[in-house]
């Protein structure tokens, strides 16, 4: 019995020492990158002009929002002062316009916030696609067997990120 376990342990060491060989051989001959997606979101000139782009697009709109929004606290604090001195019906009326502005406000910056949103999704996508090219031409350039986007920790020596990024500045 005791026999029988000796053979059973010299099989388990040997098959781990031939998983362990294995591995180390595929290791080395595995090319693996790394792309910080964040980065490229932040430091790529075609992310900076996606974001110049909203702004633009966006502007106007803000400052709309931000005028009413300064008309709402200007007649707020003109019927809080006049308040004392209006009938019932002028409250009433003056509560009333200041509510409805308060719902327009409201309406507007919700409006602005999911159209913000969703035309910086689909800038961000695009910008996405772009480095998905540019990621796949240098994979295939450079030979690599294996590239992530998401890691929890990746050693400096994998990181291709700034490949990507001049990849990206320099198409068109």
């Amino acid at each position: 019995m005791k026999s029988m376990t000796r053979q059973w342990w010299a099989r388990g060491v040997a098959a781990l020492l031939s998983a362990v060989t294995l591995g180390a051989a595929l290791a080395q001959e595995l090319k693996i990158g790394f792309v910080s997606t964040e980065r490229i979101l932040r430091d790529s000139n075609a992310a900076k002009a996606a974001q110049s782009r909203l702004e633009q697009e966006f502007s106007r709109r803000e400052r709309d929002i931000e005028a009413l929004g300064n008309q709402l606290r200007q007649a707020t604090e003109k019927f809080e002062k006049e308040a004392p001195t209006l009938s019932e019906s002028q409250r009433a009326a003056r509560q009333r316009q200041i509510a409805e502005l308060d719902r327009d406000l409201q309406r507007r910056r919700r409006e602005f916030q999911e159209d913000l949103v969703q035309r910086r999704n689909e800038e961000l996508q695009q910008v996405i696609e772009r480095a998905n090219r540019v990621i796949r031409q240098i994979a295939e350039s450079e030979k690599y067997d294996l590239i992530l986007q998401e890691a929890v920790y990746i050693a400096p020596r994998h990181d291709i990120t700034d490949k990507v990024i001049n990849g990206l500045n320099n198409a068109r």
